[in-house]
């Protein structure tokens, strides 16, 4: 599936040249950009993700495009096709190339001159060799021309076919270039590894002999990478992994992902969308809002959520107190941390405990209780039996009692 719902799946051979095709490539906009560049005589590819996506048969989102052009060559190429440019990244040489309002990524072939394990200081290049290597893994490393050409440098075509997550050459260089690269290498096995054949040996033990460089990162990027990784169909193999070789404790310490697997099977016989919040409650974990940098909005709903599953109420009463998606994710949690059958009437139960209405308020009160601590006690006091007559006992009812 493409960037419109297209199937975007096409690979064939011509003359002896693997081609890969679609809608994200064929599309107007995206030729409009490889073509400025193309016909200006220089080298243009989409590269990475889409390449790597079309040849999985994965929706394409992004088109990013590598080019030997520098970046103030394609300033002018744009200016001159009518294109709008923005200097998104000049200093690591990425332009923003805006055709029929969809944004491209394109960036000049680049070579490192020297890393520390967060960020890069880079020259450009004329080959695309030099571009290749400076990736992290070998199925990012493939390139499509404009009529559907795919180059491969590095020889990544073998950990397609094999749904093989490793990376380039050296995997310890390779994280010693970005310590976010070992999140990833997890993140990108769970959504796209065979989980059959197991992480790569060589990135895994790579990975936990560079745990301490997990330290430097930044909060924010490890809660991305962490909530990406979370969000796959079935992160329980990875997160296995990542704990079995110290990268969980780094990030996370005290989170526990053995309930991940029962509750992604839970998941599926529920026929509920996968959700990172869900599975990073079921997880646990010392103070996650901080250490993965949560937005207000998340660390409240983690919170709520928690809630939920701590009551040890009934679904309907969960619903009720926390609202239907926190109490979904309880109940679920529930059932593949306690070994138990979901309700049978689990949805109908929760949509009902969301729906109903506590009848009475504080102005029913305040002139025989006042505005104080009183008046909350007696709020929920009442709140209580009628929680407990199941929702039943009307305003009138509850205020004799």
């Amino acid at each position: 599936m493409g960037r419109n719902g297209a199937d975007d799946k096409g690979i064939g051979r011509q003359g002896g040249k693997m081609r890969v095709t679609g809608e994200w490539l064929t599309s107007p906009d995206t030729q409009s950009v490889l073509n400025m560049l193309t016909n200006a005589g220089y080298k243009a590819y989409a590269v990475g993700g889409c390449a790597r996506n079309a040849l999985w048969d994965v929706p394409v989102a992004d088109v990013d495009i590598a080019t030997d052009a520098l970046p103030e060559e394609v300033v002018k190429l744009a200016a001159e096709a009518g294109l709008k440019s923005i200097p998104t990244g000049l200093e690591h040489g990425t332009i923003t190339i805006i055709s029929s309002g969809i944004p491209h990524e394109v960036t000049t072939f680049r070579k490192d001159v020297d890393t520390d394990g967060r960020r890069a200081v880079v020259a450009f290049s004329k080959h695309i060799e030099d571009d290749a290597i400076r990736r992290d893994f070998t199925v990012n490393a493939l390139y499509v021309e404009s009529d559907g050409t795919l180059v491969d440098p590095l020889g990544g075509m073998p950990d397609i076919a094999a749904r093989r997550i490793r990376f380039i050459e050296n995997a310890a260089q390779r994280i010693e270039e970005d310590y976010l690269r070992i999140l990833r290498f997890f993140r990108f096995f769970a959504w796209y590894g065979d989980p059959h054949s197991g992480l790569d040996p060589e990135g895994l033990a790579a990975c936990a002999t560079h745990v301490d460089g997990i330290s430097a990162l930044s909060k924010e990027r490890l809660g991305a990478e962490m909530k990406k990784l979370l969000a796959a169909p079935d992160p329980g193999p990875a997160l296995s992994s990542m704990a079995a070789c110290g990268v969980l404790a780094n990030v996370l310490p005290g989170a526990d992902p053995r309930f991940v697997a029962p509750l992604v099977h839970i998941e599926g016989l529920a026929s509920v969308t996968p959700k990172w919040q869900r599975r990073l409650v079921a997880m646990g974990g010392e103070n996650p809002a901080k250490r993965l940098r949560l937005s207000n909005a998340e660390r409240r709903y983690i919170e709520t959520a928690k809630s939920a599953l701590q009551s040890g109420e009934s679904a309907r009463i969960k619903a009720f107190r926390f609202g239907a998606d926190a109490a979904l994710d309880a109940v679920l949690i529930e059932a593949a941390t306690l070994s138990t059958p979901l309700p049978t009437s689990m949805k109908q139960d929760i949509a009902e405990g969301a729906a109903v209405i506590f009848p009475i308020t504080g102005a029913d009160l305040i002139k025989q209780f006042g505005s104080g601590p009183a008046l909350g006690a007696e709020l929920s006091r009442l709140q209580q039996i009628w929680i407990d007559s199941d929702f039943k006992l009307d305003k009138q009812a509850l205020l004799r009692s």
